[in-house]
């Protein structure tokens, strides 16, 4: 029995027909020449955006799934860091007022295509996490004020609350460079879509 041939570098049309073929609406966006592909999962938009290129014209080594997410008001602290010493496969960061979180799928030296799907599988996997890690972060308390947040806390469970309180203050939009507009969520209520351009809001 012959196996399938490997794939060594990746198109705008094979990613296109991946994630079609995992249920996500994808549009094509270019800026200054580069082409990116635009989704939504969890409601909130993500891009991907190719990386180095092959040496065949148009094809690419490796892809960054991208989801960048405008801050309103003051991260609680910590909120990167934790997220970046607990979790694998992606990383978090903070760029001039939004919070990005990136995965790198590579392909150099040959993967097959269930490597590819379950690469998609796993983002969306990560984005539902970071949602909820978002939802439920709580900041440590601040040098100094460790005596006041003490003599808050009456026993039952205010200081947790108030931290809590704090991470849900956030106001969060989601950012891909092009807008995007409404958004679908399929028979399962699993997965959202994004359909055309417009900027998807999450209050948090």
């Amino acid at each position: 029995m012959n196996e399938p041939a490997l794939i060594e570098n990746v198109t705008v049309q094979l990613l296109t027909d991946l994630l079609q073929g995992a249920g996500y609406r994808t549009n094509e966006s270019e800026q200054g020449g580069i082409v990116q592909l635009l989704s939504a999962s969890q409601g909130i938009g993500f891009a991907v955006r190719f990386g180095n290129p092959s040496p065949e014209p148009g094809t690419f080594l490796d892809f960054t799934l991208s989801c960048a997410l405008r801050v309103n008001g003051a991260l609680p602290s910590g909120l990167v860091e934790k997220w970046n010493q607990s979790k694998r496969f992606s990383r978090l960061s903070e760029q001039g007022g939004f919070l990005v979180l990136e995965m790198d799928v590579v392909v150099a030296g040959g993967v097959n295509q269930r490597y590819l799907r379950a690469s998609i599988e796993l983002w969306d996997r990560l984005l539902q996490e970071f949602l909820l890690y978002l939802r439920t972060f709580s900041a440590a308390p601040q040098p100094g004020k460790a005596k006041e947040s003490a003599a808050a806390a009456d026993g039952n469970g205010a200081e947790t609350a108030e931290r809590v309180d704090a991470a849900k203050n956030i106001t969060m939009a989601g950012q891909l460079d092009a807008e995007q507009d409404a958004v679908d969520t399929d028979i399962q209520g699993r997965k959202t879509y994004a359909a055309d351009d417009k900027t998807n809001t999450v209050a948090l």
